[in-house]
């Protein structure tokens, strides 16, 4: 860290920390973000079902409807300022029995009182007009045109490299040890070192309760609750185009099926509570259920396309709704806590919420020479063959194909590793520009992928890590 003082430190660099720093670089004000691991959507950012819910879900008055509902309009305009993969695909919420409903009017009607625009209850036969492959036995369905989908990495790490960009300074591998207050400031000590900071911003995840209860008499409790996931290869992906929901039950969504953004199919999430922070294995028995509970919603699931799976952790907290805003007995101290679905899509607008509360409270003025506007990676794949050849041509690293599956040249990884708060790591590198995520699953890929980041890093190979210190890659060299 270059300074032991800060007006904020926000403590997490997923993307709720990264909206919330964007949206403080907006003003005069010394920020930094403090993450334990080597770079930011490290946790629960990076594995969830990347959906942009439309807002029906959630209770009336209750954060989570509030946030939801501001954040999916926002994120159409965000996408355009700092340049990631969004599409408004639209979701179907599936009843498969008559005698649901009134679980689905009541979905609807929710959605109605949260503000929710163009909702309408389709027919079983309507659904199937719309996306041939919803299955034979749905009844009804809750159709929402504003749902959509997005990629989870593109959006935390286009918030993260503004942020950075306007000032906000960003410290990786450093653990959070304790947090106290001392007068005005908060003093935090950090794996890394001592710093002080006149606001906190508590956006630890899993995590958040254990930092709320260091300088809080109310107290918090967060389970981890976690979800497992197929991810089906891109001949799956067109199987359909709307995200594919069941009617929820007392563990959130339930099982979805979903495109991506990158024209894969996704489905799951499980939900099981469990006592381990750290608990992101999978496990045949979750797999087999998502695989049963999926082919419910969808006709003919290709599952011998999945090419890997995964799980990831939502951070629920007791009172079942977010827990947004200045902790009443800490003064400065602001939670981001209990952020799991719809998390993702509220991310934005908590950012923006947050952020107006912190410059209120120390008088911050906003910046003159703020920019708002972020280039992404260039994909060649998205140029004409005219405006390729010219690319090629001028800078040939863009002719090199590294990645067969996706389709990622060497230019694209040397940008990823180079540009601000560039990847550190091989995980770093795919999730910028996927060189990795494809069919073979790094399989032809890795050697060269390890070879351009250990130069540009100027590293030796040995140093080379998948997502930390103690990953490396290597053991050694004869």
């Amino acid at each position: 860290m270059k300074s032991d003082y800060y007006d904020v430190a926000v403590i997490g660099a997923g993307v709720t920390g990264c909206a919330v720093a964007r949206e403080l670089s907006r003003y005069s004000l010394k920020v930094c973000v403090l993450e334990r691991e080597e770079d930011v959507c490290s946790g629960t950012s990076k594995a969830n079902s990347a959906i942009v819910h439309g807002g029906f879900d959630a209770e009336p008055g209750s954060l989570k409807a509030r946030f939801n509902v501001e954040g999916n309009r926002m994120m159409g305009e965000l996408a355009e300022e700092l340049d990631f993969e969004f599409k408004r695909n639209g979701s179907l919420v599936l009843c498969f029995d008559r005698n649901q409903l009134p679980q689905l009017e009541n979905l609807y009607n929710k959605g109605l009182a949260n503000g929710v625009e163009g909702l309408r209850i389709l027919t079983g036969d309507e659904a199937r007009q719309m996306e041939p492959n919803v299955s034979d036995q749905a009844e009804a369905a809750l159709y929402a045109p504003s749902g959509g989908i997005v990629c989870p990495f593109g959006l935390t790490i286009a918030l993260a490299e503004n942020a950075c960009d306007n000032g906000v300074e960003f410290s990786f591998l450093t653990s959070v040890e304790t947090v106290k207050r001392e007068g005005e400031e908060y003093e935090i000590n950090t794996s890394q070192g001592k710093i002080t900071a006149a606001c906190v911003v508590n956006a630890a995840g899993v995590y958040a309760d254990h930092i709320h209860n260091m300088v809080s008499e109310e107290k918090l409790h967060i389970t981890p609750r976690k979800g497992e996931y197929c991810l089906l290869d891109k001949e799956a992906g067109g199987h359909v185009s709307h995200t594919i929901f069941q009617l929820p039950g007392p563990y959130g969504k339930g099982v979805l099926v979903t495109p991506t953004v990158h024209g894969n199919l996704l489905t799951g999430p499980t939900a099981v509570d469990i006592e381990d922070k750290e608990g992101v294995d999978t496990t045949a028995q979750g797999l087999a259920y998502l695989q049963d509970r999926a082919a419910l919603s969808v006709k003919n699931l290709p599952f011998r396309t999945v090419i890997t799976s995964f799980a990831g952790l939502r951070a629920h907290e007791d009172r079942d709704d977010f827990v947004i805003g200045e902790v009443s007995d800490a003064p400065g101290f602001f939670d981001a806590a209990g952020i799991e679905s719809p998390g993702l899509t509220s991310a934005p607008a908590i950012g923006s919420y947050l952020a107006r509360l912190i410059a209120g409270k120390l008088k911050a003025e906003k910046k003159s020479d703020w920019n708002g506007k972020r280039k992404g990676i260039l994909r060649p794949e998205k140029l004409s063959w005219e405006e390729r050849a010219k690319l090629i041509q001028e800078k040939p690293e863009y002719g090199t194909i590294i990645c067969r599956c996706e389709g990622i040249s060497e230019g694209e990884i040397i940008d990823a590793v180079t540009r601000t708060l560039g990847a550190v790591s091989m995980d770093g590198i795919k999730r910028r520009v996927r060189a990795g995520m494809g069919r073979c699953q790094a399989g032809f890929c890795t050697p060269r992928t390890m070879e351009i980041l250990a130069e540009k890093r100027q590293i030796p190979m040995e140093a080379v890590c998948k997502n930390g210190p103690d990953s490396r890659m290597l053991a050694g060299r004869k």
